[in-house]
């Protein structure tokens, strides 16, 4: 049988993702490129929810998936004196549908390794390098020049390089100084772990604060000697902060943090002695098309719905289960004519754009997401009574008010036998 020659360009969540279900239809050619010198297992706390779940169920690896999962029990919301307006334990029943803290919390490195280990013996992984050159030709095929000198031709190539993702621009065909089609939501956020040993009667509870400005902070603890930080501000004490600038950024985050009250002067301490701090810019990623000729993209790259959403994991793994799936479908013969591939991505998109649409919805008609929240003294307030309420009756409004989990009650993830047992 005729194989596909398929080039994955990321190897983070949904690269891995999408390799495994490839190579589990067993005959395609699948090499995997990073541009990290080797498997990118940073960054903090990620979830899974409905249909995410379900494709990890559906790769039979929800035991290695619980064996490393974070034992976070639940979410406080505490004051500036550290006083608890409410708590929301993690749904642990297997029904309905998640709290904040979810029944399948993991480190972000966690999951790459599963997935990494899950794929490493079938497919090749090439680390350190990148596409520099790429051009389609008129016999379908894609040529492509690498970093390091290496010049190859592939049946496919496929962007799963994240947010800032390289392979969108090359394949829109604007150059390095095209505007990219992201969208700012007006919201940046600081990432880090700091050195805290757990305290006697101390649990793995996630804890947020609150504050004016459009200020928050959040720690959560996923091993017995560090926790994990994370600050969420306006962007636009960012606008003149380069990208990847560490020290100004920490800086900046600084300069907006110090007054913040509760733990803020702690944990402003706690970030600038940290040596894995990151600071992302948040934005949604909406493409007219995902693909073009024989390039598509996943994950994040084509259709990231920002961390406000709760949802950018779940989209990486349910898009790189569709997308080999209708590659599976459409090419399971080899590689026939140009139509076969055409017509998988038409296919790919036509059933994952309507469960992204909806986990989308909303995020595109302004720039400043903060301004939708409270930022006043009296606004606060009101949102820790109604937060004091909701924990007194049970209700779960946070989850339901900010992720995005129930808004594809109607969508239904697809079936591909081909893709079970092989």
């Amino acid at each position: 049988m005729s194989q596909l020659k398929i080039l994955i360009c990321g190897a983070g969540i949904a690269g891995n993702a999408l390799a495994f279900w490839l190579a589990k239809q067993g005959h395609h050619k699948i090499t995997i490129i990073e541009r990290f010198p080797n498997l990118r297992a940073t960054g903090l706390q990620v979830d899974l929810r409905s249909p995410g779940i379900d494709v990890l169920r559906r790769m039979g690896l929800e035991k290695a998936f619980r064996e490393v999962t974070v034992p976070e029990q639940g979410l406080q919301l505490v004051d500036s004196r550290n006083r608890r307006w409410g708590y929301f334990p993690a749904n642990r029943s297997g029904k309905g549908l998640q709290n904040f803290t979810t029944d399948f919390e993991i480190m972000r490195g966690d999951l790459c390794h599963l997935l990494y280990g899950a794929v490493k013996d079938r497919v090749e992984y090439l680390f350190g390098v990148y596409v520099v050159e790429m051009q389609q030709m008129d016999d379908g095929f894609v040529d492509v020049v690498l970093s390091d000198g290496r010049r190859d031709r592939f049946d496919v190539v496929i962007g799963a390089d994240g947010l800032g993702s390289r392979m969108r621009m090359m394949m829109l065909g604007n150059g390095d100084d095209a505007r990219d089609p992201v969208h700012s939501i007006g919201v940046a956020a600081g990432y880090f772990t700091i050195d805290r040993k757990l305290e006697k009667g101390e649990k793995y509870d996630a804890t947020a604060y609150i504050t004016t400005q459009g200020r928050g902070i959040m720690v959560r603890r996923h091993d017995p000697n560090k926790i994990q930080a994370y600050m969420f501000c306006k962007a636009g004490p960012f606008e003149n902060c380069a990208k990847g600038d560490v020290e100004r950024e920490k800086q900046v985050m600084g300069q907006v943090f110090r007054d913040a009250g509760w733990k803020s002067e702690e944990i402003v301490k706690g970030m600038e002695e940290a040596d894995d701090f990151y600071c992302e810019r948040m934005g949604v990623v909406n493409l007219d098309s995902w693909s073009r000729g024989r390039v598509v993209l996943v994950g994040d790259a084509a259709y990231c719905p920002s961390a406000m959403t709760g949802m950018g994991t779940s989209c990486a793994m349910v898009g790189a289960y569709i997308l080999a799936g209708e590659i599976g479908k459409r090419c399971a013969k080899g590689v026939g004519p140009k139509v076969d591939i055409a017509m998988a991505f038409k296919d790919y998109e036509d059933k994952l754009r309507p469960f992204i649409v909806n986990v989308q919805k909303g995020l595109l008609d302004d720039h400043d997401y903060m301004s939708r929240l409270p930022s006043s003294t009296l606004g606060i307030t009101l949102v820790y009574l109604l937060f004091a309420v909701a924990s007194f009756l049970r209700l779960d409004v946070l989850s339901q008010w900010l992720l995005r989990e129930d808004c594809n009650k109607d969508w239904k993830l697809p079936e591909y036998p081909s893709m079970v047992d092989n």
